[in-house]
């Protein structure tokens, strides 16, 4: 069978049977279903449902909203959701019973919210938001002063999900920036015990650190002495993570290394634990004196050696001062740094919103296609339901929107678990409402079980989610006359429709992954490039930061391509083959780089230091030259002749005094030559077979 038919074989089967560990934290579930339930309940209490009503439907719709992050950043993505909310209400319930103006507006607001997906899942929440709001409430077109109130409701629920998220402000004002610190450094106690890594694991390049980055560097971070302490931790934690690396590659001495280790270890998890109770890192005090008695010990107090204790010693600096600062990031004691807040790296730097979209707007573009798709497809599937009076019509432009996605393989997934996922909710919903007493308190009790299901299920099974989204809407309905039976077998029948037509949709003007497969790649390997030169200039421990954070970054891109091209029809095995060789052996490049920043200061005892940081400019050149190779799809052009730098290197430091230093630079230097000849390698080998086998129009 063909490898392309089986990948996307599996990739169904595993969507059905695979369940992710929940996410999503307990408080979460609970304040937004609360925004669900409470007005409602309150409504139906005092006489007045379609109130309650009205402001549960615009909580249950901004729910999505409400992601983790600094508090700015989810105020702001709150307000927005909740302002879209209203607005395109607002444009359903006046214009909902004109067919033509509403094909307009949905074609509007498909494509508008379509292209913002340029700016993040959680901005491209806010426009699905809307288009779902607007095909809902065009179903029942109202006066000009019905619709003020019914949009003013929808608006007030999203402002009432936005004070229950953001009630702990006062309180916990630097709760998300502690939670991100704490992963990382639990994720590097992980690390540190651990005595050999697997070369596909690149500590310095996951999504933890990407999360961390965001939090405390993005354009909604806060302010003042606290953030400064945060920074620091933040820049500690990559030190750390580059000491621990070039520990496990010196092979020296494993019984003092891996004692050294586990001391790290439970410094970092009693860090890790201080910053996630915003407590005094009192444990992490403790451990680190123990690590500090047994340096003292074996090495003494004369400043850091060779070789492995020379490492030892920068670590046990690294972590006193992760455990000062842990103290200072506390919401008890004094918040203080040492260092001013670091910048935020080219990579994550926002550019003007306007020319982000003026830069999208061209059929080259995936996010002008997508929304060029929504638009179309969501007026397409308005039409047709108006045209065959469906029943519940409105549940077909809206699975249209929630379904269709920039890329194949999340289409394929999320129609398909949303229509196993209403058929399943059809049954649960059926037996539930059959069990349960006919009170209007009773079915609001099981509305209430039913949300706090779906947000709590979404991220680790999306099928099960929407069968208790199912349930949670058909309750919710039934509180406004409709019965239950017709409007879940309704509901049935639209998803299936909507879901066809999102796919359809998808298929007619497509966006295969493997047109872009190899730019994503092609990045990567520039990044990777960046990475080496700023190495390769003394002194700059800023663009050294900074073109890490950018190659973590490309790096992240780089597997999300191959994870798409993997489950998207009819790719070329060839291609395939190529991006997971690449992506691979960029791992391991990422890893020598890793090394060679840790050891920067050793090597600067050594003698032929201009030499050591020619040869590693150019390994970036050639790195550079298979990357541009790579992305216009053409010969290779001479690379330097690394492997005969590299011994010319290794002769000139044999006079050097520290040994370990220099036997660990041949390793390092051999090996970077051998990741770059093998990436030269996989590339022409794939060259040829990748030309016969592509069909340039498929991009």
């Amino acid at each position: 069978m063909p490898s392309s038919d089986y990948s996307l074989r599996a990739h169904a089967i595993e969507s059905l049977t695979v369940i992710k560990r929940p996410d999503v934290p307990l408080r979460v579930v609970v304040r937004n279903t609360a925004a669900v339930v409470l007005p409602l309940g309150i409504g139906l209490a005092m006489g007045y449902p379609q109130i309650g009503l009205g402001v549960a439907a615009g909580a249950l719709d901004t729910m999505f909203s409400d992601q983790p992050g600094p508090y700015r950043q989810r105020l702001r993505q709150l307000l927005l959701a909740s302002l879209a909310a209203g607005l395109a209400a607002l444009v359903g319930f006046l214009i909902g019973g004109h067919l033509l103006p509403i094909l307009i507006a949905t074609a509007a607001c498909g494509f508008f919210g379509g292209m913002l997906v340029v700016f993040g899942v959680d901005t491209a929440r806010v426009g699905m938001t809307s288009m779902i709001l607007l095909v809902i409430t065009a179903s029942t077109p109202t006066s000009l002063h019905e619709a003020l109130g019914g949009a003013a409701l929808i608006f007030g629920g999203g402002l009432l999900l936005t004070v229950f998220s953001l009630a702990a402000w006062p309180l916990q004002r630097y709760w998300p920036e502690r939670q991100a610190l704490a992963n990382v450094y639990a994720g590097l106690a992980v690390l540190a015990r651990q005595q050999a890594h697997d070369d596909t694991d690149v500590p310095a390049l996951t999504e933890a650190m990407t999360t961390l980055q965001q939090t405390l560097l993005g354009r909604h971070r806060a302010h003042g002495r606290a953030m400064e302490a945060f920074g620091v931790l933040l820049e500690l934690a990559e030190r750390i993570r580059l000491e621990l690396t070039a520990m496990t590659e010196l092979h020296a001495d494993p019984t003092t290394h891996a004692m050294f280790r586990d001391d790290a270890a439970r410094v970092l998890a009693a860090i890790a634990d201080a910053l996630k109770q915003g407590e005094s890192p009192e444990q992490a005090s403790h451990a680190l004196r123990t690590l500090r008695a047994s340096e003292q010990a074996l090495f003494g107090s004369d400043g850091p050696a060779g070789g492995l204790a020379a490492h030892i010693h920068a670590l046990a600096g690294q972590l006193a001062a992760a455990v000062r600062n842990a103290d200072w990031a506390g919401s008890r004691g004094e918040l203080r740094a040492s260092a001013a807040e670091t910048h935020l790296p080219k990579a994550l730097r926002s550019g003007s919103t306007w020319a982000t979209l003026r830069a999208n707007l061209t059929p080259r573009s995936v996010a002008f296609r997508h929304a060029v798709r929504m638009a179309v497809c969501l007026s397409a599937a308005l039409w047709i339901s108006r045209l065959l009076q469906l029943p519940h019509g409105y549940w077909l432009p809206m699975t249209a929107a929630i379904v269709l996605r920039p890329d194949f393989a999340a289409t394929f997934n999320f129609g398909l678990l949303r229509v196993l996922g209403t058929v399943l909710g059809l049954v649960l919903t059926t037996v539930l409402l059959h069990i349960t007493p006919n009170e209007p308190w009773a079915h609001l009790v099981l509305m209430t079980l039913l949300c706090m299901a779906f947000r709590y299920l979404a991220t680790a099974h999306y099928g099960f989610a929407v069968a208790a989204l199912t349930g949670t809407v058909v309750i919710l309905l039934s509180f406004e006359g409709v019965n239950s039976g017709a409007a879940v077998s309704d509901r049935v029948i639209n998803t299936a429709l909507g879901c066809g037509m999102a796919l359809l949709a998808y298929v007619a003007w497509p966006t295969w992954e493997r047109g872009r497969a190899r730019a994503a790649l092609a990045v990567m390997l520039d990044a990777y490039a960046s990475y080496l030169r700023a190495l390769a200039q003394p002194g700059q421990a800023g663009a050294q930061r900074d073109t890490r954070t950018a190659a973590r970054t490309a790096r992240t891109n780089a597997q999300a391509s191959i994870d798409r091209m993997r489950t998207e029809p009819a790719t070329p095995p060839e291609l395939l083959a190529l991006g997971r060789a690449l992506f691979t052996n960029g791992n391991r490049l990422a890893r020598t780089a890793m090394t060679l920043e840790a050891l920067l200061d050793d090597l600067a005892t050594l003698p032929a230091q201009d030499e050591i940081n020619r040869f590693i400019g150019y390994a970036a050149d050639a790195l550079q030259t298979i990357a541009t190779a790579l992305r216009e799809q053409r010969a290779m052009a001479t690379l330097p002749e690394l492997r005969a730098m590299q011994r010319t290197l290794v002769s000139r430091m044999h006079g050097a005094e520290d040994h370990a230093t220099r036997e660990l630079l041949v390793r390092i230097s051999d090996r970077l030559v051998d990741n770059i000849d093998t990436l030269a390698h996989v590339t022409n080998r794939n060259r040829q077979e990748l030309a016969g086998a592509m069909d340039p129009s498929a991009a």
